[in-house]
């Protein structure tokens, strides 16, 4: 048996290092292409992954995004030395006021919506009736005061046994009584 010793590729750079590279080398003044990267990588390097092209895609947006690459007119740059860093999506923070020493600092507010109390409707009843001289909803009905009745009758008496009791929904039309005519 004869002993095949298996050819290992040529251990690669990883990508970032290499798009830096190539990007240095190419030294072109509106800054290389893809398609110039990837070919100096290709002449450089030999033998590269089948999955070259999306790899380098995805390296190169990765480090557009973090700010390592400038994308210029569809041309990847590395920033000056005099470049602003690159700042994040939304809206920056407001600067911090100095903070005089020995001042006593309140304590942070907690993020997010406050607790609900624990008796919800306590709580409810408390505001509704700290400023409101009246109570809540519909006053009782007060029992009618009629002088006559009052004195005729007392109050168990009118309630009951003489006048039928009125029944739901609209009385039945009163029907006059027909007249005759004796001429």
């Amino acid at each position: 048996m004869a002993t095949e010793e298996v050819s290992k590729p040529p251990s690669l750079p990883p990508y970032p290092e290499m798009i830096l590279a190539a990007i240095s080398a190419l030294d072109e003044k509106n800054g290389s292409n893809k398609s110039a990267i990837s070919k100096y990588m290709e002449s450089k390097y030999g033998e590269l992954p089948q999955s070259h092209a999306s790899l380098l895609t995805a390296h190169l947006a990765r480090m557009k995004e973090s700010g390592e690459l400038l994308f210029v007119k569809n041309n990847y740059v590395r920033p000056g030395p005099d470049a602003p860093p690159k700042r994040g999506r939304g809206r920056p923070p407001k600067p911090k006021q100095p903070v005089v020493p020995g001042a006593v600092l309140p304590p942070p507010r907690p993020r997010g919506r406050p607790p609900k109390p624990k008796d919800p409707l306590a709580a409810a009843v408390a505001k509704a009736t700290s400023g409101m001289p009246k109570p809540r909803g519909r006053p009782p009905k007060k029992a009618k005061a009629d002088p006559a009745a009052a004195t005729a009758a007392p109050p168990a008496a009118a309630a009951g046994d003489g006048a039928p009791k009125r029944g739901r929904g609209r009385p039945p039309k009163v029907k006059p009584a027909v007249a005759t005519d004796v001429a």
